[in-house]
């Protein structure tokens, strides 16, 4: 168990690409950290430079106090859990899951075969040695509740069988870090659920700090201690779930985290009569007054109004008591089981999406009153990766 440190890390491909500019970030001991974003962001790369398997153009690692910016993947005493899990197919789930310790053997009789002949002491602590793997693999077959799928190959288990094997063979190492580049990415959804809550539960088991890669943002939001948010190889946001869903820090944050993704209104704050709103052309929603006082300011200026779909209720025939209100018309329904997501479109949007209880009863091509909660409104500088103005 260790602290890893990135300080400053680039990574600058041939052609002059920067996957990943001048990241800095501290992984304390035993925490949990999730890095997501979407594709070619510079997540997997961040940490294949962590593992060793990309050398870095700029920039300091450090694992445990250590500089391992010229140490070797083997030295570095971490283990990584791959996508395609490569397991050794001609092993089966003991020999796979021993398999690094075998290698790491001081007392074999290939290190030193006049020993093993001559001596009975270099025996003792061969067979020893032997124990002790046999132990890890024991208890670590145990935690995962794969006991009795010791004697079986690959081919043999099941996608989350194989997925408990390769987390097993990086467990039984007992490493200062775990490293997981999207790990459920080939599993179904029911798998892939239950395998997130057993990586949890082993986590708080093992408490060993966790480095895990994800495009997945439920994923990130239910693993992590800390959700590192990133976008063209820059970290946007490093927050817990909580504040990268509720204080994002800037517009790109906002869209991307949250499913579906937060709703966008283009418009302006103006002081009416002493009371702030935002308006549109179309709309008019007044401000609530714990954010008015922060965003008065602004008043006259151009800004980006962002709504989370369950900060819209549809509510039919009603106005609501608020005055913040938006009318719509509904062109789809997305029955989801405990919750309905409905698409409407306004004067100026296409594509609105507000989420209201499965019970609440709306038809395609009704017209309908969406009621805004202004308390949790978020409102950025008018530009694509806007700051969030509402932050206090």
């Amino acid at each position: 168990m260790a602290q890893v440190l990135l300080e400053g890390v680039t990574k600058v491909y041939p052609g002059g690409v920067r996957a990943v500019n001048g990241v800095s970030l501290t992984i304390e001991d035993r925490e949990f950290v999730v890095l997501v974003g979407p594709s070619g962001c510079g997540k997997s790369t961040a940490l294949r430079m962590v593992a060793g398997l990309e050398e870095i153009s700029a920039g300091t690692i450090r694992i445990g106090g250590q500089v391992v910016n010229d140490v070797a993947p083997k030295d570095r005493d971490i283990a990584m859990v791959f996508q395609n899990y490569a397991l050794y197919p001609h092993m089966n789930v003991a020999q796979n899951l021993s398999f690094s310790l075998r290698l790491r053997r001081k007392f074999g009789f290939w290190r030193n075969p006049a020993g093993w002949i001559g001596s009975g002491d270099y025996r003792r602590r061969s067979a020893e040695e032997w124990q002790e793997i046999g132990r890890r693999v024991a208890d670590t077959a145990r935690v995962l509740g794969i006991e009795n799928l010791l004697a079986r190959r690959p081919r043999e288990l099941s996608g989350g069988q194989r997925q408990r094997v390769a987390v097993g063979r990086a467990m039984v190492r007992e490493p200062k870090a775990f490293l997981f580049d999207e790990p459920l990415s080939n599993l179904d959804a029911k798998l892939r659920v239950e395998m997130r809550a057993e990586i949890k539960r082993l986590h708080r088991q093992v408490q060993t700090t966790t480095i895990y890669v994800t495009h997945d943002q439920e994923e990130a939001m239910t693993l992590g201690d800390r959700v590192v948010v990133m976008k063209d190889g820059v970290i946007q946001q490093a927050a817990t779930p909580y504040d990268v869903y509720e204080r994002p820090v800037n517009r790109f944050v906002a869209g991307f985290v949250g499913t579906p993704p937060m709703n966008f209104f283009e418009g302006r704050l103006v002081d009416s009569g002493g009371r702030l709103a935002f308006e549109d052309g179309d709309l008019r929603l007044p401000l609530a007054p714990e954010q008015a006082g922060r965003l008065a300011r602004f008043a006259g200026q151009g800004v980006v109004l962002g709504l989370r779909p369950e900060s819209l209720h549809a509510d039919p025939g009603s106005a609501g008591p608020s005055g913040a209100t938006i009318r719509a018309r509904i062109v789809l329904t997305e029955p989801l089981g405990d919750r309905t997501d409905v698409h409407v479109q306004t004067g100026r949007y296409s594509r609105v999406i507000c989420r209201v209880d499965a019970r609440t009863r709306v038809k395609e091509r009704e017209m309908v009153d969406l009621v805004a909660d202004m308390s949790r409104a978020h409102f950025f500088a008018a530009s694509a990766e806007g700051e969030n103005l509402a932050l206090p």
